[in-house]
């Protein structure tokens, strides 16, 4: 079984992970780098919506719903325990990594993985770094910055942090 590495995306809300990960997924792509990511929702979300059958037939009580067609398939599992967080571990099992290069995770920022944090000066919030030992990089618009013994990236240049995630995670 393939173990791909992880590499997590860390930052507040509003720095922009979602939007540099639309970037950076195409430019790993093109170097061949077959993909999976997972994300963290702090909110209720849906896939499915109300009126189509997927959508009735869960909410009759499935727990899980296996949605496929030609193109895509997709499985949603109804979560029991409310109060919980999803653990990534377990979402990880769910993953069928043989075929996979690198799996990146969008938030979890409290599971013990690699990380790369997002920092946005204009945003006026502190860093996440001193406080989190599993972060190893800074993307960050200050990219004359010195952050102790962490690589500084520069937010703004999807090039370069695809660079450095294909040479520190995807060297074959």
């Amino acid at each position: 079984m393939n173990n791909p590495p992880l590499l997590g995306f860390a930052a507040y809300s509003g720095t922009g992970k979602t939007t540099l990960l639309e970037k950076i997924i195409p430019l790993l792509k093109l170097q061949g780098k077959k993909v999976a990511i997972i994300k963290h929702a702090h909110h209720d979300f849906d896939i499915d919506h109300p009126g189509k059958d997927s959508y009735r037939l869960r909410k009759s009580g499935a727990i899980e719903t296996l949605v496929a067609s030609k193109h895509r398939w997709a499985l949603i599992h109804e979560q029991e325990n409310l109060c919980d967080e999803p653990n990534l571990f377990e979402l990880l099992a769910h993953l069928n990594t043989s075929n996979l290069d690198l799996i990146l995770i969008e938030g979890f920022k409290h599971e013990a993985i690699p990380r790369i944090e997002l920092h946005r000066s204009t945003l006026n919030q502190p860093y996440l770094y001193p406080d989190d030992n599993q972060i190893i990089a800074i993307a960050t618009d200050l990219v004359n910055s010195n952050h102790k013994n962490l690589t500084v990236l520069d937010i703004n240049n999807p090039e370069q942090i695809t660079h450095y995630i294909l040479t520190t995670y995807c060297e074959n």
